[in-house]
């Protein structure tokens, strides 16, 4: 089996990897080892202070910071609410901290002992949550902003963050596409909102934005929250990148008092949780011999899928360290996710070490906070497109023999009569794909309270991401292409054709680096101020970002020796063998400057109104557009508050929020993309000289802008019964996306080639948001909680045509999903189209009327011309048979609670929509026995030959999933000594899902880019079983 990559290239699998950085990475590994060792305590111990500490006079507060002031000396309070701390003869004064309740200094005098009652502080007991460039409280929020705490994440063997919220929020939508390792979910926030222009969300962890790869280099187990901005209300203060939503990150952070190690550890078993049901040998067989098929019967006896499949295993590790004093606190953490994949010679590891520290000065008036990110990321790919090589293959072939068709094949059988064999097992077994990431990430924040509720400061942030990928071919894999590389002479027949064909050079290697490198840097001012009843919260910020990408990539073909160390040696290869392209480069960057600011305004804390405002300016828009101004206002009135409420005891709570907003857009476009371009079209002689030739691959257009959306929002939070008995909140939306980027055909002449990318649709998006919790039960031993949420959503295609620069751009009924069903004309074998009128992701199809004697297709001929074609616009034998995206999606998030024990759930959903399985239509036509495999069912079905792409392929993609099933138990902390706290847990994941599709797994493509809602194969889905620690000493 061959090595990933040549060990020598690559960090080396392990702990050790975090040690093998650049030097850079290897001070932050220094520092965070030395952080470890906490915070050293005086040396000059003169006596003891003990006491205890009591939370409104009632019962004892565990985990109370207790820090002599102006030293490093520090404690916490225990189960009982004591503490003991030593201090110096002169020692002066204590401070007593505890979130939600208001800090106390005591003089410490002559006394030994000291007991401190706290006071609840009302305002601090108000749930904070974080908005774009600061944080508000919840009560005053007038936007459409869901929280999710650490409390509430899912539990189990997580490797992506987003695997933690999923089935959390209303109107967002986190789907897992297969289980190949390291594989980050696919996010969606209120649904789809452009063609080309990229529908991810913004990410934003500590104020260092970026896209999703950033949650990569977070570890899942040092996230405190994570708050989701929804409404354009909520995200226009991100302007040109707003419009997708925004996922805002923020990690764990250290707090005063004693230093205390936590570690937490996953360890989970991954099965497959189906698979395709394929002919074995004895059945393909029969089937052939029942057809009158004469095929190539090589004697074997091969389940193909069995044989590149296994269990797959992941494990996550994380150790903190935590603590600090009065005016300096700090964490450190190291990761290790390691997962290996269910496909033979898949695998991913994560390492990732963290440092924060929060240093405050001058009588409290400065904070600065650092943060600072590393990691290597390694993964060894085998997709899903193994798994189908497997289930193509014969069943009656086997997997070895000895006697080889080619020598350099090695042990692995080819069938010799069928042109382009592949052997599945050599192609898992002997491929080398890999590559390797170095993260490293940090920031600085400063900020200085200059007077009262003014305050000023600095941000700025750095990333650097360094990616080097390996791949070999060996011939060893059976891949047509990386055999026999070169021409054999005409002349040579027999015996000397075969030597010379066996002596030919071999193998296909390939080396590709990308480099990216972020950096932003804002400067900021915050003015707050309370009054009277008014409350005013003012930010103003200046923003500079810039992004550098570069990178190159180099194949070669023919190597005399077979082996992966060609990659340390492409020169070595044929050099008649190179081709254009065989080596490229890249280098580009991308600036935004932007000018924003926010108010927020409150009277008696009942009428709320709020605005924003940020001019962007963009080096990717056209020279004709490089600004953006962006804006949104809200208002929100506290019913609850009024007068003619206080008589309501059941209602609590009751808040009305409305807002509009406009964001922009700018993911699809590139640096370079309202330029005009042009690449080697090859070479021609010219003057007896072999001179390169140059062609237009991109038209120039100078008005190419941002994609605008615009967005209404109304929503309704409530509590009833006690505030936090039931409560939830209820929001509708409708929202347009306009300047809708797309790439449109256009004539030639006058343009130079034939399309151009260009702002010209428009897309409608609305839909509505319920989400409840209700405590039904919450008594000291026994409490259990109800909560989900409901989401409808429907995009749809409003306008697809207009002009530019006096030039026509028209399109409708555009393909928008093809391929993988026919292998005939690309007419005949379109899935799904855009269409003026009707849902994103719509099936246009042919209507199936049944099968003939022969085993052809019957088409039902819609437009009764006699004919089974396309027709026209107006009169086509297609209809539109349904739409991809679900009317509607679920999620149902029980939690129990028994003494110690306690238990999660989270089931998920979607109704409403179609799923066309591509790959089912691939292996149920029987004029394929004898060459590929097929599925069982395709014996009943009786089809012959798949012509047409048709609903017979479109099914009902309804499904209900128990996504996460989680039971734990607490030990008692006063029993445990120096332990602080323990926990230990069992998580089952994808345990079942209640669907009618007949897929692998309804959960298939559904971001939004072309071909979504098509089932073509994925990486096959597993469920897992996981026991996991947690522990705090």
């Amino acid at each position: 089996m061959t090595n990933l990559l040549p060990e020598k290239k690559l960090a080396p699998q392990g702990w050790l990897s975090l040690w093998q950085l650049r030097k850079g990475s290897s001070l932050l590994l220094l520092l965070l080892a030395f952080l470890s060792l906490g915070i050293g305590q005086a040396a000059a111990q003169q006596r003891t202070i003990s006491g205890t500490v009591t939370g409104d006079g009632t019962s004892p507060l565990i985990g109370v910071s207790v820090v002599l002031k102006g030293t490093t000396t520090a404690t916490a309070t225990d189960v009982n609410g004591a503490y003991s701390i030593p201090v110096t003869e002169s020692a002066g004064t204590l401070v007593f901290s505890y979130i939600g309740y208001i800090t106390q200094e005591v003089p410490v005098g002559a006394q030994s002992t000291l007991n401190v009652n706290l006071l609840t502080d009302a305002k601090a007991l108000e749930e904070v949550v974080v908005v774009g460039y600061g944080t508000q409280n919840k009560r005053d929020l007038t936007g459409s902003v869901a929280s999710i705490d650490e409390k509430d994440f899912n539990a189990g063997p997580v490797t992506s963050p987003l695997q933690q919220i999923a089935g959390r929020a209303a109107g967002v939508n986190i789907n897992q596409v297969g289980s190949e390792p390291g594989q980050n979910p696919n996010i969606r926030i209120r649904g789809i909102t452009s063609l080309i222009g990229g529908n991810d969300p913004l990410v934003v962890v500590d104020g260092i934005q970026g896209d999703l790869g950033l949650l990569n280099q977070i570890p899942p187990s040092e996230i405190s929250s994570i708050e989701i901005l929804k409404d354009a209300s909520a995200t226009a203060i991100y302007g040109s990148r707003g419009a997708a939503g925004v996922v805002l990150v923020t990690t764990k952070k250290g707090r005063a008092g004693e230093t205390s190690v936590e570690y937490s550890g996953v360890g989970s078993m991954d099965v497959i949780a189906k698979k395709y049901d394929m002919l074995n040998a004895s059945e393909y067989r029969a089937a052939a011999e029942a057809r009158g098929i004469e095929f190539n019967d090589y004697g074997g006896n091969t389940n193909w899928f069995d044989e590149i499949t296994r269990r797959g295993y992941t494990q996550t590790h994380n150790v903190a360290v935590a603590g600090g004093s009065e005016n300096f606190t700090y964490r450190t953490s190291l990761t290790g996710i390691l997962q290996q994949g269910i496909i033979k010679n898949s695998s991913y590891d994560n390492y990732i070490g963290r440092f924060q520290g929060t240093q405050k000065a001058l009588k409290d008036k400065l904070s600065l906070d650092f943060n600072l990110n590393t990691s290597v990321r390694r993964n060894e790919y085998n997709n899903g497109s193994r798994v189908g090589e497997a289930t193509n293959r014969r069943p009656t072939d086997p997997i070895y023999t000895d006697e080889p068709l080619y020598k350099d094949t090695g042990p692995y059988f080819i069938d010799p009569n069928s042109f382009g064999y592949l052997n599945p097992v050599a192609r898992t077994l002997e491929i080398t794909d890999g590559d390797v990431t170095n993260n490293l990430f940090g920031s600085l924040r400063a900020e200085y309270r200059i007077i009262g509720g003014l305050s000023g400061g600095v941000f700025g942030s750095w990333r650097r991401t360094s990616r080097e990928g390996q791949g070999y071919i060996s011939a060893r894999t059976t891949v047509e292409g990386a055999r026999n590389l070169g021409e054999v002479p005409a002349n040579l027949t027999g015996e000397e054709r075969d030597n010379f064909l066996n002596n030919l050079p071999d193998g296909i290697a390939t080396r590709l680096t990308n480099n990216s490198d972020e950096k932003l840097f804002n400067a900021f001012v915050n003015y707050k101020s309370d009054f009277g009843d008014n409350h005013l919260d003012f930010i103003g910020v200046y923003e500079y970002q810039k992004q550098i990408y570069d990178g190159y990539s180099a194949s070669a073909r023919g190597f005399l020796v077979d082996s992966d160390d060609n990659l340390s040696a492409l020169a070595s290869a044929d050099p008649n063998l190179f081709q254009q392209g065989n080596i490229s480069s890249y280098k580009n960057d991308r600036i935004l400057a932007s000018f924003l600011g926010r108010a927020n305004y409150s009277f008696k804390d009942r009428y709320i109104l709020s605005g924003s405002f940020r001019r962007d300016g963009s080096s990717v828009f056209g020279a004709n557009n490089k600004w953006a101004n962006f804006f949104a206002f809200s208002g929100a009135w506290r019913i609850s508050d009024e007068a003619f409420m206080r008589d309501l005891s059941v209602i609590n709570d009751l808040k009305l929020r409305v807002g509009y907003g406009e964001t922009g857009n700018q993911q699809g476009l590139g640096p370079l993309n309202s330029v005009r371009l042009a690449n080697n079209a090859g070479t021609a002689f010219f003057g007896g000289t072999l001179i390169p030739n140059f062609s237009i691959t991109q038209n120039e257009n100078a008005d190419l802008r941002w994609e605008v959306k615009k967005m209404y929002n109304a929503g309704l939070d409530f509590g009833f019964f006690g505030g936090s008995r039931l409560s939830g909140s209820l929001d509708f939306y409708y929202g347009k996306t306009s300047d809708l980027l797309f790439d449109y055909a256009v004539p030639q002449p006058p343009y130079p080639f034939g399309s151009i990318k260009a702002n010209i649709g428009e897309i409608l998006n609305k839909g509505a948001e319920l989400g409840l919790s209700y405590a039904l039960i919450d008594k000291e031993d026994f409490a259990l909680n109800l909560a989900g949420n409901l989401t409808t959503n429907r995009t749809e295609v409003k306008e697809l045509s207009g002009s530019l620069n006096g030039i026509p751009l028209t399109t409708n009924y555009v393909v928008w999903g093809s391929g993988g069903t026919t292998g005939v004309g690309s007419t005949n074998n379109a899935i799904s189209h855009l269409i003026i009128g009707q849902q994103l992701g719509t099936f246009y199809l042919f209507k199936h009327a049944g099968i003939d004697e022969n085993g052809n297709q019957i088409i039902d001929d819609l437009n009764g011309d006699g004919l089974i074609s396309d027709g026209n616009r107006e009169n086509p034998d297609r209809y539109i048979a349904g739409q991809a995206l679900p009317k509607f999606t679920w999620a149902f998030t029980p939690s129990a609670r028994y003494k110690n024990f306690d238990m999660n759930l989270v089931f998920r959903g979607a109704h409403g929509h179609k799923i066309f399985n591509a790959r089912k239509a691939t292996l149920s036509t029987l004029s394929q026995l004898g060459q590929v495999n097929v599925l069982r069912s395709s014996l009943d079905l009786g089809l012959q030959n798949l012509t047409y792409a048709t609903d017979l392929w479109l099914e009902d993609g309804d499904f209900a999933r128990l996504e996460n099933l989680t039971v734990g138990y607490n030990f008692n902390k006063a029993k445990m000594g120096a332990i602080k706290n323990l926990r230990l847990s069992f998580t089952a994941n994808n345990l079942f899902v209640i669907t009618d599709y007949t897929g692998i797994d309804p959960e298939v493509s559904s971001t939004g880019g072309s071909g979504f809602g098509i089932d073509y194969g994925i990486y096959p889905r597993t469920r897992n079983f996981a026991v996991g620690i947690n522990a705090t000493f």
